[in-house]
């Protein structure tokens, strides 16, 4: 990526991330009513420090048919039917764990770092790629795939407001297909928006294929790298800020152009400093749910 497109690349982020932390503050009913049923729910779960995919457990139960999505994805685990009907920026616990996701759509630059850390710490995470980016690296995502979840992040990173239901939904089955190929394994029914750019609209076309969206409490700005103004201390300092329990960090294995993945240098600090405040690390993978089973949340 050229000079130019990085910087347009950090300003349309920038952009972004303020416009969603004002949209933020003004949480409507329809979002407060479903958090209120996701904590109702008491969906909850840590698991075992083992990077390997744990079984399907979580608290809530599975939609009804006739609440089920009606775009004919595959039968199988999905997220509980609270989860459904608006974005998800926490994981409605009161346990304090902290779920680490990882979006790729630009370069492969701290995948191997990335992967080493948790590969190391033995934790799990969640990483969201694009379906430009699996058709780019498929290595990297299978790479990703051999230990860890992987959601959809659309295909091409468009805004998805400039878009009608048709083409949002062809982004979501074509990164499907790629993350798929790359993969060779079965991707997670969960969505992260490109640029955090959802809506009621937006969000109810990607609920209809199955898909319950999943963003985040924080993003930790590491993507802007040094030249958008971020260092390795101003990384972690975002994540700490943002512990509590059912947080969902967002980070990035790419850089915008400089070539510098502070996220990958950052992760042992934020790691360390999750664990020293008494917070585990849990994996998206565990809050799917049978269809049409309600499992206790495990203890």
């Amino acid at each position: 990526m050229d000079r130019a497109r990085a910087d347009r690349a950090r300003a349309d982020r920038a952009r972004a991330d303020r416009a969603k932390a004002d949209r933020a503050e003004g949480t409507d009913t329809r979002r407060r009513a479903a958090l209120a049923v996701l904590g109702a729910a008491g969906v909850t779960t840590v698991l075992a420090a083992t990077g390997a995919a744990p079984a399907h457990g979580a608290g809530a139960a599975a939609p009804a048919p006739d609440a089920a999505p009606r775009a004919g994805r595959r039968a199988g685990p999905r997220p509980p039917a609270a989860w459904f009907g608006a974005e998800l920026r926490r994981i409605p616990t009161t346990r304090k764990v902290v779920a680490l996701t990882f979006n790729a759509a630009w370069d492969e630059s701290g995948v191997d770092v990335v992967l080493a850390e948790l590969r190391r710490r033995k934790l799990p995470a969640t990483f969201f790629p694009t379906g430009a980016f699996a058709r780019a690296h498929p290595a990297a995502v299978r790479a990703m795939a051999a230990a860890h979840g992987l959601g959809n992040h659309s295909y091409s990173h468009p805004y998805f407001d400039d878009l009608d239901t048709s083409e949002r939904q062809d982004e979501v089955r074509r990164a499907d297909a790629a993350i798929r190929e790359a993969s060779g394994a079965e991707p997670l029914p969960f969505f992260r928006f490109p640029y955090s750019q959802t809506t009621d609209e937006s969000v109810a076309d990607v609920n209809d294929l199955g898909y319950a969206v999943v963003e985040f409490t924080t993003d930790t700005n590491g993507y802007l790298g040094p030249e958008g103004g971020m260092t390795v201390d101003r990384v972690v300092r975002r994540a700490v800020d943002a512990l509590a329990p059912g947080a969902v960090l967002q980070m990035h294995v790419g850089s915008t152009g400089d070539g510098v993945v502070l996220d990958a240098l950052a992760l042992p600090r934020i790691i360390d400093a999750a664990q020293e405040a008494g917070y585990g690390i849990t994996d998206l993978r565990g809050f799917l749910t049978d269809a049409g089973e309600a499992d206790d949340a495990p203890d």
